[in-house]
């Protein structure tokens, strides 16, 4: 735990060279405008090639991880971190493996006895003559922000796999997962506590990348307008997945439900350790709904820091 004043030199980790460093800056820009306002000393750090010996020279007495996706949230900066001694916000190496690992996070969940669509990992190479019911979607075993996903729902969709192979940049095998069709929701745990859920709507296929990001693409509703045992059973569940993975400060589980009322038809479909902190980002929306100000989430987060996490 970390005692944050004014004289605590805070260094905000961001940018890095995944795909969503975009993202993370925006991410990043946010948590330092909302420090700044308050007073703090924050040091924007830029997270690109050879880092870590920049980083020590600062000196920093805590780091929020403003990072997403490879390098991140993988468990390679929080290495680095417990290596060096440096407090960090979120959560520590192995939860942020697991958690990235959608391979790793789905025989966690189906361990737990906790519902995920089926599915099954190939190589890219062998997709273009991927014999599987429709509809399914192809997913990167590691990436977030909705890189790399595709749906695939009829034949038309399925003619598109050889282009797919050949755009593929996430790596030699893929997730091939059952397609639920239903409604998307999310929950957030913060202090080990689970929020209100999210229902989102878009007139996307899914949450997609472009629904995430780009205000206005995407409604979120907030409580979500569901029967209460469902309710109920994402809030339970997010916590569930939160503690089982070791989460730690604040994560993020989103879900299918396909209608029925019953513990079968919902469905986790991953679990994500550094929550965007973007204008359009789901946690500080669902923690604003039960009075828990952005600036609050951040302060939290930074006095919640620790090694060994």
């Amino acid at each position: 735990m970390v005692k944050i004043n004014k004289n605590t030199k805070i260094v905000i980790l961001l940018g890095g060279e995944s795909l969503e460093r975009e993202i993370s800056i925006s991410s990043g820009e946010n948590i330092i405008k909302s420090l700044s306002t308050q007073g703090f000393n924050t040091i924007p750090f830029d997270c690109k090639g050879d880092f870590i010996k920049n980083l020590i020279k600062i000196k920093p007495d805590v780091c929020f991880n403003a990072l997403h996706g490879l390098g991140g949230e993988d468990g390679s900066v929080q290495s680095l971190l417990e290596k060096n001694n440096i407090p960090y916000t979120h959560s520590g190496v192995s939860s942020s493996e697991i958690c990235m690992n959608k391979v790793l996070s789905k025989e966690l969940f189906l361990k737990n006895n906790i519902n995920t669509p089926k599915y099954k990992l190939i190589k890219i190479n062998n997709i273009s003559n991927l014999n599987k019911a429709l509809p399914f979607v192809i997913k990167p075993v590691q990436e977030g922000s909705s890189n790399g996903v595709y749906v695939i729902l009829n034949e038309s969709d399925r003619n598109k796999l050889p282009k797919i192979k050949k755009s593929w940049i996430y790596g030699e095998s893929v997730l091939i997962e059952d397609y639920i069709e239903g409604i998307e929701l999310s929950c957030a745990v913060f202090n080990n506590k689970p929020t209100e859920v999210v229902e989102i709507k878009t007139k996307n296929t899914f949450y997609d990348f472009d629904a995430k990001y780009e205000p206005g693409a995407s409604d979120h509703i907030i409580p979500a307008n569901i029967p209460i045992e469902i309710y109920n059973l994402v809030k339970k569940t997010a916590l569930k997945c939160h503690n089982i993975f070791g989460c730690r400060g604040v994560s993020r589980t989103d879900f299918r439900w396909s209608g029925e009322n019953n513990v079968e038809s919902l469905f986790a479909l991953e679990i994500n350790t550094q929550p965007g902190m973007t204008i359009t980002s789901l946690v500080p929306e669902l923690l604003e709904k039960q009075g828990i100000s952005y600036s609050d989430l951040i302060l939290y987060l930074l006095e919640d820091a620790s090694c060994d996490r």
